[in-house]
């Protein structure tokens, strides 16, 4: 044994480890960027060796050398963790302060903040991880910046690169303008990026290329330029990429992205039918001539220029609006109008017939107010989602695709994407992604699935999936949609139990400048606000009303009205809900099968977020916006919430 083969040794003095407690003039060699990590250690060195003397004074027998067996592990334990962080990840610079702290300082002083919303970001604090729109990992590294919609402007700084550690960083709808930073390229981490709805100008830097675990990327309705870089083209791990309405150039390299948009950039060159990519009209760049022309020849010349540019221009009219009803919509860019409908694919009614069996009874997943939904295998074995819609006022066909686009423009990852549609003179259908674990209703009261049950922590995963899904339908989508029918059947379920909002988008798009639509009624009786069922006016604070009676619905099991005989019969769930919140009784409220296992905290504060929502008068209720802030905090971190974004 090593420790035995010590025993023949010279003992040494106990009382010389503490000299380890001089370790500061060893930093001065090392380098001031160590000085805290050996200041602490000499801390940690200290204390042991005063356990240890104690234990030598206490039984002078025991030798250094067998207290070594005992002590060298342990401190072991002591030094690993402030040493791997030490080694890669020190967060202090030589004179002491927080890389994360200068980085977001520098980021603040960039940008002009009107709402006053970073005026909490404080170059003398030590810990950024309490700073509002700041989220951190449990090892207090800054993992997420999530400031959309906050009025910002000014330029974005490059020195967002240097928080080495970030996942997310959310910036969309504001007014930040100056080029993409080429420094987010450094951010190896980076998992959800969107920059859409603001300024920014430039290229689109090709560092983005770097970004190996980025899945969203949103850099949609900026004023971008030049072409889109091959290496961002080419990110495998991509699921989603929106370089939408800019002004990019070029020929379109093959995007291997699940799903993208290059929608709104009339310079890029992605068919080469009727003419090629050098034939394409260009942005126009204006130079001053060395010399005077004779102005009778730039007259001649500038006319001439106008009425070629207007017939290629009525050209091009004329074949964009030939491609838009000739060819169906596609995926894929050798449809040649990926630019119409961006990632949406068009159906013909007899595919949909094969995929469904001839729309066979077997293969219905679920009808609701808007039609029924089959379960369809596609000729590439993809399984789909058929919606068929039943409501026999079609819409007009420019009308329909116009907000089916709309539709698959939302896209977010608590929302259920568009995959395609069908449209025919008296059919209308939707396609989308099959749901492996069905709906929440299916969950909580149908037996069919043998899945694992919904514990309280799936609940309350579920419950803020459901609320990111409709912030982004009333507050970061434009135009702005209005559910109108929030409900358990109507949040789905992918394969990790997230969840996904659906049904959205198939009643009246909200206008953005108009806060209400006023329409049929539309719903399910017991989700349906007060307001709405008497006037038939519906608002966003519709679907908070809708939503509150979801979250009573995962609190307690119960339908929204339960006509159950005997106890079981609570009628409408809200009232029962008020009279037991009201009583002080909040834990008769659990659901049986959940067996006592819940948090009695987060109960209380789900409840209340509940109450909150579904306040008789609209102007009493929260936005989805402080809806999501406080079930953050109900869940203790945002960790419970993996990334959100967008999208």
């Amino acid at each position: 044994m090593p420790c035995e083969a010590h025993r023949s040794q010279e003992s040494l003095d106990f009382s010389t480890l503490t000299g380890v407690s001089e370790g500061r003039q060893i930093t001065r060699e090392i380098g001031d960027s160590k000085k805290l990590f050996f200041n602490s250690m000499a801390i940690r060195f200290r204390s042991l060796s005063a356990v240890a003397t104690t234990t030598a004074v206490a039984n002078p027998t025991f030798s250094l050398f067998e207290m070594e067996c005992v002590i060298l592990p342990l401190l072991f334990l002591l030094i690993l963790p402030p040493l791997a962080r030490a080694s890669d990840d020190t967060l202090l610079s030589p004179k002491g302060v927080n890389y994360e702290v200068a980085a977001l300082m520098s980021v603040k002083s960039k940008l002009r903040d009107v709402g006053r919303v970073l005026d909490g970001w404080d170059i003398n604090s030590v810990d950024p991880c309490t700073w509002s729109l700041v989220g951190c990992s449990p090892l207090g590294f800054v993992i997420s910046l999530e400031m959309a919609s906050n009025s910002l402007s000014g330029e974005l700084s490059p020195s967002i690169g240097n928080l080495s550690h970030l996942q997310t960083l959310l910036l969309q709808n504001n007014y930040i303008s100056g080029p993409v930073p080429v420094e987010i390229g450094k951010l190896s981490e980076l998992r959800t990026l969107d920059l859409s709805g603001n300024q920014f100008v430039g290229e689109i830097p090709s560092s983005l290329g770097f970004l190996t675990h980025l899945s969203y990327l949103r850099l949609n309705k900026n004023n971008l330029s030049g072409q889109i870089p091959v290496a961002v083209a080419n990110l495998r791990g991509l699921l989603f990429l929106d370089l939408s309405f800019n002004n990019l150039t070029g020929p379109n390299p093959t995007i291997r992205a699940k799903d993208y948009s290059v929608a709104g950039n009339r310079f890029l060159c992605i068919s080469s039918i009727l003419q090629g990519c050098a034939d394409m009209p260009k942005p126009v760049k204006q130079t001053d001539s060395p010399r005077k022309a004779n102005s009778h020849v730039v007259v001649a010349i500038a006319v001439s220029l106008s009425c070629g540019l207007t017939v290629s221009i009525m050209l091009l009219v004329c074949w964009l609006h030939w491609c838009r009803w000739h060819i169906p919509f596609s995926y894929h860019a050798q449809q040649h109008c990926d630019f119409a409908m961006g990632h949406l694919k068009r159906f013909s009614f007899r595919e949909l017939q094969v995929a469904t069996d001839n729309f066979n009874t077997k293969n219905i997943l679920g009808q609701g107010g808007f039609g029924v939904v089959y379960k369809g295998v596609l000729r590439n074995g993809t399984v789909v989602a058929v919606k068929r819609l039943k409501d026999p006022n079609f819409t007009g066909e420019v009308q329909f695709q116009t907000e089916v686009e709309m539709i698959g423009l939302a896209l977010h990852r608590n929302l259920l994407r568009l995959y395609g549609f069908c449209m025919t003179s008296n059919e209308r259908l939707l396609v989308y992604p099959y749901m492996p674990n069905g709906s929440v209703a299916d969950r909580l009261r149908d037996t069919r699935h043998e899945g694992p049950s919904l514990d309280w922590n799936k609940r309350m995963r579920i419950a803020l999936g459901a609320a990111r899904g409709l912030l982004y339908l009333h507050e970061q989508c434009n135009p702005k949609i209005i559910h109108r029918d929030v409900k358990a059947a109507n949040i789905l379920l992918d394969e990790s139990f997230e969840a996904v909002v659906g049904d959205f988008g198939l009643a009246k798009l909200l206008d953005q400048r108009d806060s209400h639509v006023t329409t049929a009624v539309r719903g399910t009786l017991g989700h349906i606000a007060p307001e709405y069922l008497s006037t038939g006016q519906s608002s966003e604070k519709s679907d908070v009303f809708g939503y509150g009676i979801l979250l009573l619905e995962l609190i307690t099991g119960y339908k929204a009205l339960d006509t159950g005989n005997g106890q079981a019969g609570k009628g409408m769930i809200l009232d029962w809900v008020r009279t037991m919140h009201e009583e002080r009784r909040s834990e008769v409220l659990v659901d049986r099968d959940l067996n006592g296992s819940f948090d009695s905290d987060e109960l209380q504060k789900a409840v209340e977020v509940a109450l909150l929502c579904t306040q008789s008068y609209p102007s009493l209720r929260p936005k989805m916006s402080e809806v999501v802030k406080i079930l953050e905090a109900v869940a203790g971190s945002a960790e419970l919430y993996r990334g959100s974004a967008p999208l």
